[in-house]
């Protein structure tokens, strides 16, 4: 299929980073979502992670006006659905996904390919909410999803070989590597990130190490980049905490089961870096550990 126009289903970071690659590709990109401040803010923040790159020298000067032009700001989720290909990267919610598709079906042209992002869920389930399961699979971004090179590719049972190409075209246009998962919960990253990060909460929560100890042991000891506290606080939490639930779910499996700290903190609406206050405390110049 020859790919012309995108359509994004929320405004979120990971929302606008996806539309900020396939922008800077050349593709136009119709964006979506349902709270108007924040779909309103987003041209600004694509703007400011454009120049961003520009002072890396990841893009080049004259990559930044046709990139914001290429991006349209939709009135209303139908007006997403005259895409070729959409990607739904709402919140990590199943039911908000479903709902999501159920309401563009209607409105879909018909040849769209839709995917998501999502990072735990089922894409077998959400296509069965489609009139389309052969057009839908998984096509899971990694955040921030300019910088990040990595694109998961998850096949749900009925996805055909003509849309897996497309997609997997798709992302080598975009400049992006893939990898295909099985549509098991979590897929790769996740499945074996997760528990990482669940492990070193349950090691704040029992006491072994502080945030700061913990977070320097992995860095330093096994050269991680970010130390996994760190790292959650980044991802958000209520992320963190959905994808363990759904491996926990999925998997009936007790070692995935969410540390209690990690929920307590979730319940407190502190989610890390985009609340203010997670395993760090972002409120001054320098994140301060809360514990």
């Amino acid at each position: 299929m020859d790919i012309k126009t995108v359509g994004v289903v929320g405004a979120g970071p990971m929302g606008i980073g996806i539309a900020q690659v396939f922008a800077t590709a050349g593709f136009t990109v119709i964006l979506f979502d349902n709270n108007r401040v924040i779909l309103e803010a987003a041209p600004q923040k694509i703007a400011d992670s454009l120049d961003q790159g520009i002072k890396v020298g990841a893009l080049k000067l004259d990559d930044k006006a046709p990139a914001l032009a290429n991006i349209v700001l939709a009135d209303s989720l139908p007006t997403v659905a005259a895409s070729d290909l959409i990607v739904e990267a709402a919140t990590e919610d199943e039911a908000v996904k479903g709902q999501i598709f159920q309401e563009l079906v209607p409105h879909l042209l018909p040849h769209t390919i839709l995917t998501s992002t999502t990072s735990a869920v089922s894409i077998t389930r959400l296509a069965s909410r489609t009139d389309r399961p052969e057009r839908f699979m998984g096509m899971h971004f990694m955040k921030p999803v300019p910088v990040m090179k990595l694109v998961e590719l998850i096949r749900g049972i009925a996805t055909d070989e003509a849309t897996f190409k497309t997609v997997e075209d798709m992302c080598i246009t975009l400049g992006k590597t893939t990898s295909v998962s099985e549509d098991f919960p979590a897929f790769i990253v996740n499945r074996i990130l997760m528990p990482m990060i669940n492990e070193a909460i349950y090691a704040v929560y029992e006491g072994v190490g502080t945030v700061e100890n913990i977070d320097k042991s992995l860095k330093l000891g096994a050269n991680h980049p970010l130390g996994p506290l760190e790292l959650a606080d980044f991802i958000g939490l209520d992320i963190v905490l959905a994808n363990l639930n759904a491996l926990h779910d999925g998997l009936a499996d007790n070692k995935y089961r969410p540390c209690p700290l990690l929920v307590k903190y979730v319940e407190a609406q502190w989610l890390g870096r985009k609340s203010g206050r997670g395993f760090y405390d972002y409120s001054g110049g320098t994140p301060v550990p809360t514990r």
